[in-house]
């Protein structure tokens, strides 16, 4: 550990962004061991990791810097928490159809001193479970006590933080493990079906050390507010799904990958016609890594999600508004259930192909940001406030990096693995802008 500070806030955010992000490094140190196969122990051979606090805790936030541009902001205008009348809910709008649904249910235009009247007179659980039935995306506040209580609460706390599921695959020998030279990961081939954040943190991650990640989305979505902070590395490519062509195309590129990363509901990608015994129909040694929002048992398992509304429904949003001494609800300061997870998928992902080259075992990994929830709110309310001093020259990259919109600096990596300097191949670039193909590989 180097570096020093921590983001102000009542939950040990810069511990959970140190942890997560030495979980990833750690994995990846492991897998780079195995191309030491004539060593009778690898842990000797396995290169240092070292993370840096500071840049750990400024990663949870924005990493890219751009010169001369901007990118627009991450929130739709309705989006945010409003008052009921007997607490407090937050919608999530970004997404068009997330915000249809919410103003349906309010009976409202998109004006938000429209939403906040409306709001105002209706009682949260009723809110949110009317939000929800419509397609859209709510959570009300609660307290950690209440989710603690909450059938859902319950059923994500006794999940394991990774549920791992293992069997033995002549296939999943094929690949052989970590060459002595280039980047750790280079080589691999990540199938990438994730959307805001998680899920393109981990992938990011494995970019950065090498890996060929083939981003799809359908196309009809956009992220604009994060696309430059998350495809660094990564290209971007689109299908739709409901097409012939492109469901062939992407069972190609399913059958020739090494890793599938997903960030669908439970259920969702198997009514595309691929759950987990479909996917290993098409190729059976994958490393198949998946994240959903609230956990993959309880009520709640199919409900969208995403990391503010988890905050909300988990108690930490509520327990911020209590250390805050606010009259809103207060969430970290960061969207640290998002980025942890993403770590922790990345070090998934990692550990799956170990296991992999080492076992002969094809792996698939669950995990969830109510899990994660519990993971801060079970190590305590720890009242921190030293804060992180002001960024300076040395937390950046030197390197200009040419993104679609224009150029960008970045900060540094905030984790070291051995001398293996760890850089992106390529820089941030929109969604849809290449051929749903992968490139050649390396070895």
């Amino acid at each position: 550990m180097t570096g020093q500070g921590a983001l102000s806030s009542c939950f040990d955010v810069t511990g959970l962004a140190v942890a997560t992000i030495a979980a990833a490094g750690s994995e990846i140190a492991r897998y780079a061991a195995l191309g030491n196969v004539d060593d009778a122990d690898r842990r000797d051979t396995r290169p240092r990791v070292t993370v840096d606090r500071r840049l750990a805790s400024m990663w949870f936030g924005f990493s890219i810097r751009p010169e001369g541009w901007s990118p627009p902001s991450p929130w739709d205008p309705i989006a945010g928490d409003y008052r009921t009348r007997d607490g407090w809910i937050r919608l999530h709008t970004n997404a068009p159809h997330h915000r249809r649904a919410a103003l349906s249910v309010l009976g409202v235009a998109e004006e938000k001193k429209a939403v906040e009247a409306a709001v105002a007179e209706l009682e949260g659980e009723a809110l949110e479970a009317a939000v929800v039935a419509a397609g859209g995306c709510a959570a009300r506040m609660r307290t950690k006590a209440d989710w603690g209580m909450h059938a859902q609460g319950r059923a994500v706390r006794e999940e394991p933080l990774i549920g791992w599921r293992t069997l033995p695959c002549a296939a999943a020998m094929r690949e052989s493990g970590a060459t002595s030279v280039g980047p750790a990961l280079a080589g691999i081939r990540v199938l990438d079906l994730t959307r805001v954040l998680a899920g393109p943190v981990a992938t990011r991650l494995l970019a950065a050390y090498g890996a060929d990640v083939l981003r799809i989305d359908p196309p009809d979505w956009d992220e604009p507010g994060v696309v430059p902070e998350v495809t660094v590395g990564k290209r971007c490519a689109g299908l739709d799904l409901s097409l012939a062509a492109d469901r062939a195309r992407f069972e190609a590129l399913l059958a020739e990958a090494d890793v599938l990363v997903h960030g669908y509901r439970p259920g969702a990608l198997a009514g595309l016609g691929w759950d987990e015994r479909g996917i290993r129909a098409v190729n059976p040694g994958i490393v198949d890594v998946a994240l959903c929002a609230y956990g993959w048992t309880g009520p709640f398992r199919k409900r969208r999600g995403f990391d503010s509304l988890v905050q909300m429904s988990s108690g930490i949003a509520e327990a911020g508004q209590r250390w805050a001494g606010s009259e809103r609800p207060v969430p970290l300061p960061v969207q640290a259930l998002d980025h942890a997870t993403g770590y922790l998928m990345a070090a998934a992902v990692v550990r799956g192909l170990v296991l992999r080259r080492d076992q002969g075992l094809a792996v698939t990994a669950r995990l969830s940001l109510a899990r994660t929830a519990w993971l801060l709110i079970d190590a305590g309310e720890a009242a921190l406030d030293p804060g992180i001093a002001a960024e300076t020259e040395e937390d950046l990259s030197p390197t200009i990096e040419r993104t679609d919109w224009g150029p960008a600096r970045r900060l540094r990596l905030p984790v070291g693995i051995g001398t293996d300097g760890a850089s992106f191949a390529s820089p941030a670039r929109a969604l849809r802008s290449g051929p749903a193909r992968w490139t050649g590989r390396t070895r």
